[in-house]
């Protein structure tokens, strides 16, 4: 069993999605970010980037919750067509952005180069967010 499968088969592993747009898709970004703000599910919604911001090229948000909701959100985000990364948080922030994550229409082309070595994640800590 590969920790994708730890993550999928656990109801409390931490979860993100990045839900990107460009300036055409803006308005429907928002209003996604604005019902996963109502959402009990959803730990934690962040800012909109105005353009990148770690290994993130282009703007985007992004939305903490727990495996048990991966679902729900995915089925969300799908309905809006917009794209979307999914993905475990696990010690490996690479696997994290790569081969553990899921995308939701077109992928966009990350900087890996940024993302911390495997076994050194330090994802939470550096953003100063810890709602897991």
């Amino acid at each position: 069993m590969n920790e994708s499968d730890v993550c999928m088969n656990n109801p409390d592993a931490p979860y993100h999605a990045h839900i990107y747009c460009d300036p055409a898709e803006r308005p429907a970004a928002a209003a996604l970010r604005d019902v996963f703000g109502i959402d009990p599910a959803i730990l934690f919604v962040g800012d909109m980037t105005e353009g990148a911001a770690g290994p993130h090229p282009i703007a985007q948000y992004e939305v903490h919750f727990l495996g048990a909701a991966v679902p729900a959100v995915v089925a969300t985000i799908k309905a809006t067509g917009l794209r979307a990364l999914v993905h475990p948080l696990t010690d490996d922030d690479l696997a994290d952005h790569t081969t553990l994550a899921h995308w939701i229409g077109e992928p966009v082309e990350l900087d890996v180069t940024v993302l911390d070595p495997p076994g050194v994640n330090q994802g939470i800590p550096r953003f100063g967010i810890s709602d897991f």
